[in-house]
């Protein structure tokens, strides 16, 4: 149930977020954990706070700290929202699609030996 043809899920009057789940509201398999957003999105955002500091330190040095940070966010959060995050997201995605095929493939492959003792002897 939406309430005001909004996108967030309403059970008993408290709406849950995309990663809470309850007992009718569940997470998708390909929607990343809270836990792996807020590192995939540390790994975006540190070296570019550290590269823009250090930038913004060869021409900015001057500057009050609150205008250097000013600048900084204003590149570094959009950047890290809109570009980095979800390609970084995506890529996590593909290694867990993958990594959950090659061990649906080796348990495969582990019942097909074990339900056949004849092609164990060969």
């Amino acid at each position: 149930m939406l309430r005001d043809g909004g996108s967030c899920p309403v059970h008993d009057g408290k709406a849950y977020a995309a990663d809470e789940p309850d007992r009718t509201h569940h997470r998708p398999g390909n929607v990343a954990s809270v836990h792996v957003r807020v590192i995939v999105t540390w790994v975006a955002i540190f070296p570019m706070v550290a590269l823009g500091m250090t930038v913004l330190g060869l021409f900015a040095g001057d500057w009050p700290p609150v205008l250097r940070a000013l600048v900084l966010t204003a590149v570094v959060v959009p950047t890290a929202v809109y570009l980095l995050v979800p390609r970084l997201l995506r890529a996590e995605l593909a290694v867990r699609h993958r990594v959950d095929r090659l061990r649906r493939r080796r348990v495969r492959r582990a019942l097909t030996s074990s339900s056949n003792p004849t092609e164990q002897q060969s």
